[in-house]
Order: structure tokens, then sequence, then C-alpha cells
């Protein structure tokens, strides 16, 4: 894949804003770089939960407020209609925990992923209405359910929607008819009239934001369950890969707080899940959350039910929780096999003659199981730059998909534009989901392809670097002060920097598998740190030894002097071995000086 290493050359008066806030120029370098100005700066270096928007003004909160006030004042039952992905379950829990807090009696309904998809459905609306119960509140879903919603009106059912999706339209001649279902409260910021300030949030965001307004409304101040819900939406947001910006980085740096802290305030299921995962007594981050955590509770759902994720949430003692969190990470451990299966085989498809003009990538994966498509989408898209939508054959004359996009490609309004074709679809700008008759898939991709204004630019990958430095500049207190940029993530990258005519003193190969290289660097002003590259080890010395030769390449691994001379970006981090801390550089990318 093509790289672009882009230099952010953002200017401010460094110096006088390092000595007014008391932190190294370098890190006011990297917040202007992310687009946070003076004003906000305090915000983003100190702020806490007063930092959080007033909830009531997302439209219909306090409508949604008062019906759920009055259901837990009578101790009525309330169907929780959920998702099976991450999202879905923790803003699932937020709901379940804050209603069952307040005197109402909520049961989690969620769809089966493989038989029905996501959202919704008649059969489990169905199953609400013959279970006597009169109330349903939607999560992480809901927002496209027009039909559905006006089926459980029509029965008789209250219906509210927390989502965060886009809202459906229709576009005529430029003119968009947004699609709203006929529910009794609609809470969701993207709706065209909602005043809420931050459109960012995910489901859990959106429930947390319904939660907590309607804690304060009926004056239910329980901090341990107020921590629990923190920390519920603070996996939503990092799990759903939501920009940590605004209220996100908020719910998120807060909740990893009380996420690291293995006390009273949090549930037998989390300690669970860490516990298994070696995560006890360690700072979580969003590392941990994003491909440790948030995987193994979105395992169940992909595999087998998102009821094993309930369970363990749910569970009362120590005991079944271990045992359900073991097997979450059996579950996760076997969906990572067959990832890895289906993506190899995505790769050797697109590899060959027939994709090689295509610039949206429809694939059909015959093998692949539907809940793992988004994932393999995923990979894909990041080895190509490419839109990747991938399918799999349901045997009922349907394809279900996944699509996951690039930052030019705004995939849900490509998919409006071939709305005809689809049985049913949604999403938002960076990933979708569809189900379309296999028939329509050939003219799916050629209409895609057509339709698209993407250009070989749009497929090289862009590097964003925040600095050239020498590694001088990578003291180890200039290294702690970056961690005041976290949490880091979608939206907030971690701090990336890039340094150009680097030597290779020495290297070696080291790890289990072979695949991680261990080098002593040295700049071109002589300074000396170590350097390690993670799973590309093999492509780095191939590039080494394609430029420089076999006789130069072992030199570099045998600790002679050689001409290796290449440029880096890297992430820089203080490694801690026997007691003895040393700065070390995770390399991320790299390229032969010419």
């Amino acid at each position: 894949m093509k790289q672009e290493w882009i230099l952010m050359i953002k200017q401010a008066d460094f110096a006088g804003l390092s000595a007014k806030f008391g932190v190294p120029p370098l890190l006011i370098k990297l917040m202007i770089n992310r687009g946070i100005g003076e004003e906000e700066m305090e915000t983003f270096l100190h702020g806490g939960m007063n930092g959080l928007h007033d909830a009531s003004l997302m439209k219909d909160i306090d409508k949604a407020c008062d019906m759920l006030a009055a259901i837990a004042e009578k101790h009525e039952q309330i169907a929780i209609v959920s998702d099976y992905d991450c999202d879905g379950i923790f803003s699932g829990m937020i709901l379940y925990t804050g209603l069952e807090k307040m005197g109402a009696k909520p049961i989690i309904y969620t769809p089966d992923r493989i038989t029905e998809g996501y959202g919704i459905n008649k059969r489990i609306i169905d199953s609400i209405y013959n279970s006597g119960i009169n109330y349903i509140i939607t999560c992480d879903n809901g927002i496209a359910a027009y039909d559905e919603v006006a089926y459980a009106k029509g029965l008789g059912i209250e219906v509210i929607i927390t989502d965060h999706h886009e809202i459906p339209y229709n576009e005529t001649e430029g003119n968009r008819e947004y699609i709203i279902p006929p529910a009794d409260a609609v809470c969701n910021p993207k709706q065209p009239d909602c005043e809420y300030p931050y459109k960012g949030l995910c489901g859990g965001g959106v429930a947390y934001k319904l939660i907590t307004c309607l804690f304060e409304k009926l004056h239910i101040y329980d901090v341990v369950t107020q921590d629990i819900l923190l920390q519920y939406a603070a996996i939503a947001t990092v799990a759903d890969v939501m920009d940590l910006t605004g209220e996100n980085r908020i719910i998120v740096k807060e909740g990893l707080k009380r996420l690291s802290n293995d006390g009273d305030r949090t549930t037998c299921g989390l300690k669970a899940i860490k516990k298994v995962n070696d995560l006890m007594n360690k700072q979580i981050g969003t590392y941990h959350i994003g491909f440790v955590i948030g995987p193994c509770f979105n395992a169940a759902g992909r595999i087998e039910t998102a009821k094993t994720s309930f369970d363990l949430l749910l569970a009362k003692d120590d005991e079944s929780a271990m045992s359900l969190a073991y097997h979450l990470k059996d579950v996760n451990n076997e969906r990572k096999e067959m990832t890895e299966r289906a993506a190899a085989r995505g790769m050797e498809l697109v590899d060959g003659e027939d994709y090689k003009d295509d610039k949206v990538i429809v694939l059909l994966l015959e093998d692949c199981h539907e809940s793992i498509a988004g994932i393999v989408a995923g990979r894909i898209k990041e080895s190509l730059c490419k839109p990747v939508f991938v399918f799999t054959n349901t045997g009922e004359g349907l394809c279900k998909g996944s699509g996951r996009s690039i930052e030019s490609y705004h995939m849900y309004d490509e998919l409006v534009k071939c709305a005809d074709l689809f049985t049913r679809f949604g999403g938002h700008a960076m990933a979708a989901g569809i189900t379309i008759p296999a028939e329509n898939l050939p003219e799916l991709r050629r209409r895609l392809n057509e339709n698209t204004v993407l250009t070989e630019k749009d497929f090289v990958s862009k590097i964003y670097v925040d600095a050239e430095v020498l590694f001088r500049h990578m003291s180890e207190p200039v290294i702690k002060s970056l961690g005041l940029l976290e949490p880091c993530g979608n939206g907030n990258k971690k701090p990336l920097f890039a340094a150009s005519h680097v030597a290779i003193r020495r290297a070696r190969i080291i790890g289990k598998n072979k695949n991680i290289l261990k080098m002593e660097l040295v700049d071109r002003l002589g300074s000396v740190l170590d350097g390690i590259c993670f799973n590309d080890a093999q492509d780095l010395l191939e590039m080494i030894e394609s430029e420089y030769g076999k006789e130069q390449t072992s030199n570099m691994l045998n600790g002679r002097p050689n001409n290796v001379d290449i440029a880096i970006t890297f992430y820089p981090d203080i490694n801690e071995y026997n007691g003895k801390k040393s700065i070390q550089l995770i390399i991320q990318n790299y390229n032969v000086i010419k």
C-alpha cells in the first residue's frame, strides 16, 4: 500500500502557550495539530465531568424521562431492545442498570445476528406484546426501523428510541426528506432539529445521557451506580470506534479511571473479564478496550448470542462471572482464527486480476461467517486503503454484508444512491450493514464503482506526523507529558513523530514467532536510542535488503558497520525491565533514504 507522510506544520506561539499552561512546547504543538485552540486547552488538559453538556438539550430526552419515570413509579416491565455488538451490549446494560435502580422491571431483548440481523424486528415486538409488556426502549438501534416502530405502535406499545446512527432520508433533486420513526420519543443527536451540541456520541453515550438526566430529575445520587454506568459508556465509546473528542473524550477519560480501579465501584463481570485477560492492577487504556475487553464481549454476539455477554455483566458472584469470562475469552480466540482465515481468502481474491480496476471493493466470501464480515472488510480496507464490502450468502437467496470505508468516501451516502437494490441497510460515513438479494450483488458492485468519484490519490494511505524530531528531544519528562493527551484513539490520535537519516547500529529478530525486530538506532547527530518494530520484522528486513543488499543487511544483524539509512515514524515509550527504565521508540512506518 502506498503511503504519504504528511508533516503537520500549524503555527502558534508555542513558547508563550507552554508558559501559560505549564507544559512542554511540544505538547502545545500536538494540541494545535489536533485543532485544539487556546480557549479549549485547559479543559482538554485537565477537564472532567463538569465539561459534559446538559442532557436536557437533546431532543425528546425530557419526554423520554417523563415516560420512564412513570414506568418506574408503577414498577412496570419495560423491554430494552438492544444490539448484539459491544455498543449495543453496554448501552443495553446502561439502560438496564439505570431503570432497575429506579424501580422499573427491565427485560433485555436482542435479535439473533444470523437469522434476524441488526435491529428491532416484528418477532421481537410480538414476543414483547405476548408477554404483556407495554413499553419498549431501543438502544444503538431503532432510528431506521420506521415500519417496525409503526407496527409496535399499532399494538398499543409505547416506544422510546435511543440511537446514534445516521437518520434515514429520501433525496429528491438535492433535497433530503428525513424519515423519523413514529416513536413516542426519539433521542438521537443526529436528528436535523436536535440542538444537542455534540453529535458524536455512540449508542452507549446516548443511553448514558438519558439515564443520568433521569437520575438528576428523580434526585438519585448513587455514586457506585454512576461509576458503573460511566465504565459501560467508556467501553461502548471505544469499542464502537467513536471519535475521542469533546464529550466522548471526557466519558472515556473518566470511565478508564474507574475501570482501572479494582475496588467496589465496579461489577463482578468487569472484574472477571479483566482477570482472565491479566488486566487486574493495571492501568486500563483504550488499547485494552479496543483489542482485549471489547472483542471478548463482541465475540459472543458474533459466534453465539449476546446473551453470554449480558449474563456476565449481570452476574452477582465471582464464581459464575469467572466461568462466563473464560468462556467469552475462548469464543474470542475462536473468532480470531476464523477472521485470519477469511481475511487471507479475501486478500487472495482482491489481489487477482478480476479486481485490479475496482475502486470500491465488493466481495462475496461464501465460507466467511457473516458475523466477522465487518472485521474482514476492515482488514482488507487497511491493506488497500479502499472502501470494502464483504458479503456472505445466507442460503435463502439473500446476502448479508458489512462495509468499512476510508476518509474520502461517505459510505452511507453512497449506499443511499443504490437503496433500490437492498432489502435493508444502515450505517454512517465509515461503516455500513446491508442485506441484499444475491442476484443484485453484481449490480451493486457495478453501480458503486460507476458512481464513485474516488481517484488514485484517495488510495494513498496518509500518515500524519506531528513533528520531525531528534532523539535528544525524546526525554523522559517529555514522554511522560504526552500522557496528558490520553485517552488517544479515533479523532485524537496517539502522537506520531518522525526521524530521518537513522542508522541501525545493530538489529536482532526476537519473539516467539520471530516477527519482532529489536534495534539500536542512531540519529544524524549521533544520539542513540533503542527501537522496536512489532509484527513487521520480515517486511522491514526485506526492504533493507532490497535497497542495501544482503551483505549490508548481514552486517546490521551482526552489529558490524553498515550503511543502512532509513526514515522512521514512531511512538516514544518508556520501557521498564528489571527495575531499569530506558527510552524506546516503537516504530510504526519506515522507508529508505534515497
